[in-house]
């Protein structure tokens, strides 16, 4: 009997036990589910300017290459033997105006027009005693002639006929055809020798003294070092604002040296593919050469109410981000001109709260707080 009743006490100490275990399991998760205390809402720090809108230039960036404005390809329009030039024929050899830049061998040309010359001297000798009797008024200005025919210098104008049959007797005598044809061969002789138009500088030498020139051969280029043009590409919009004589500003690549140049030329017909025109705009200075790489900075117009902002901070849409009562809002701006870094933008009202610098994940209604810098 007492056995029995030890069974049941125990049985009965152990299901309270079991029931209290039970029951602070329960309390333990129902602790740890009760509710978590709300997340403060993140505000982001931002910086801001207020616009101001004002007149402002629209720079446009242009690059190209630099060509001297007088510049000279030589090529030979006779053949024979490179002689001589009054200076060392190399490159980078520099030449005054009238300096013999090239002389070839003419020799044997020089002699047959001495041959013509005679020819033109004797025509006239057989034909002066005919002048004599047929045509007396004209006989003392062709005797002059005759007396003062020098065959080693350029061949003097023909004595003018006093009349229509004086013409038609000298015609007929091939004394007018024999003179125009020394007179052509007096210039082709002059090509022989080239010599420099103007003071500048041998920049490219492709023959030495005893090589064999030929007719067309390139002998070399020649050019003023003074004077350069700078050719750019820029936008048809833009460069039907432009002047002539509009001043440029100029850089090297490096931009460690500046330059002032003008606007010369502005080519009047439109790229189809490009929509483009061709600007030149001509510059002198120390250090310029040809061919060398130059940026401009050309100032086409001013924009009036607008402001340049970067080009970060303006979206897909031609939409800015601006602070209104400490949140952002999305607003609708009409971009000017884009620039490679920068954007002139139309339509904020002077005093509008902008970001100044781009926010990472920004969107439309997210709080913010503007940091006083």
């Amino acid at each position: 009997m007492k056995d029995s009743t030890r069974i049941i006490i125990n049985i009965v100490i152990g299901l309270i036990v079991l029931a209290l275990a039970i029951f602070i399991a329960i309390r333990l998760i129902n602790n740890k589910k009760g509710v978590k205390p709300q997340a403060e809402k993140s505000v982001a720090s931002v910086y801001v300017e207020q616009v101001e809108n004002t007149n402002i230039p629209i720079i446009i960036p242009a690059h190209g290459n630099l060509a001297a404005v007088n510049k000279v390809e030589l090529y030979a329009e006779v053949q024979g033997v490179f002689l001589n030039s009054s200076k060392t024929f190399k490159t980078g050899q520099a030449y005054r105006k009238g300096d013999l830049l090239l002389g070839i061998d003419a020799g044997e040309y020089q002699a047959s027009l001495v041959a013509q010359k005679s020819a033109l001297q004797a025509l006239i000798t057989s034909s002066i005693s005919d002048l004599k009797f047929d045509y007396p008024e004209a006989y003392p200005n062709w005797l002059e002639y005759l007396d003062s025919f020098d065959l080693n210098k350029t061949l003097a104008p023909l004595p003018e006929a006093l009349s229509k049959q004086e013409s038609f007797y000298i015609a007929g005598k091939n004394i007018i055809t024999t003179y125009y044809n020394i007179k052509n061969m007096e210039e082709r002789l002059q090509k022989y020798s080239m010599r420099a138009g103007f003071d500048g500088v041998l920049t490219e030498a492709l023959v030495n003294p005893g090589t064999l020139v030929r007719t067309g051969q390139k002998l070399g280029e020649y050019i003023d070092p003074s004077v350069y043009e700078l050719e750019v590409s820029l936008g048809k919009t833009y460069a039907d604002l432009l002047e002539i004589g509009k001043e440029v500003n100029l850089h090297n690549a490096e931009q460690t040296s500046t330059w002032v140049g003008k606007v010369a030329r502005i080519n009047s017909k439109v790229d189809p593919s490009t929509q483009s025109v061709l600007v030149y705009i001509r510059v002198s200075g120390n250090m310029l050469k040809e061919g060398m790489y130059l940026e401009a900075n050309i100032e086409a117009r001013e924009e009036p109410m607008a402001i340049e902002i970067s080009r970060s901070l303006i979206s897909d849409k031609n939409e800015i981000m601006m602070v209104e009562d400490e949140q952002l809002n999305m607003k609708e701006v009409t971009p000017v001109y884009f620039g490679d870094k920068t954007v002139v933008i139309k339509g904020l009202p002077d005093g509008t709260v902008m970001l100044s610098k781009p926010v990472m994940g920004a969107y439309e209604g997210m709080a913010v707080k503007i940091i006083e810098d």
